[in-house]
């Protein structure tokens, strides 16, 4: 399992791109992992699914929420990683108003998820593996705060964790 130290995996993710531009096509988009966080800070956050009850009422609206205290403090992006695919992600960022505050980023086959260690295997309950629910302060590739959720638990990934462990690292 990914733990703080450790540099983010390598591969790709996918963000479903509303308007066309800056060499991204209108629709589904791979962004190389690495290539992405290179000189960046990146508050980036799992969950299990887009829609589900948690995920939508709380853990999303939170760092939506937050997001300009968070770029305040100086994150530069934030990225919610979810195993949906890039048409379901970017159906569930315009319902969650993300555009310009949180990137919603498609782990479609789970390879982010099985990458870092941070699974959930939901398959009693039909969804299949998913990825757990976790926060991660991400400093050009490198994990330096990283907060795992219990099962059934949303006590530690929520953005004001974010936001006073950005504070802290990137003071």
């Amino acid at each position: 399992m990914i733990k703080v130290g450790d540099k983010l995996p390598a591969g790709s993710l996918q963000e479903f791109i509303e308007v066309e531009g800056n060499g991204c096509t209108l629709g589904p988009n791979s962004f190389d992992i690495e290539k992405s966080t290179a000189g960046k800070k990146i508050a980036i956050f799992g969950l299990p699914g887009a829609y589900t009850p948690t995920c939508s009422a709380k853990h999303v609206p939170g760092y939506v929420e937050k997001a300009e205290e968070l770029k305040k403090v100086g994150v530069d992006e934030i990225w919610c990683v979810s195993v949906n695919d890039a048409f379901v992600m970017g159906a569930w960022g315009r319902d969650q108003h993300t555009d310009g505050k949180v990137r919603m980023m498609a782990d479609g086959s789970a390879d982010f998820a099985k990458a870092t260690g941070l699974t959930l295997d939901l398959s009693a309950r039909g969804m299949g593996l998913r990825s757990n629910r976790y926060s991660m302060l991400v400093v050009d590739g490198v994990v330096k705060s990283l907060n795992i959720e219990g099962p059934g638990k949303f006590e530690v990934s929520d953005a004001g964790t974010m936001l006073a462990q950005a504070r802290q690292i990137l003071a």
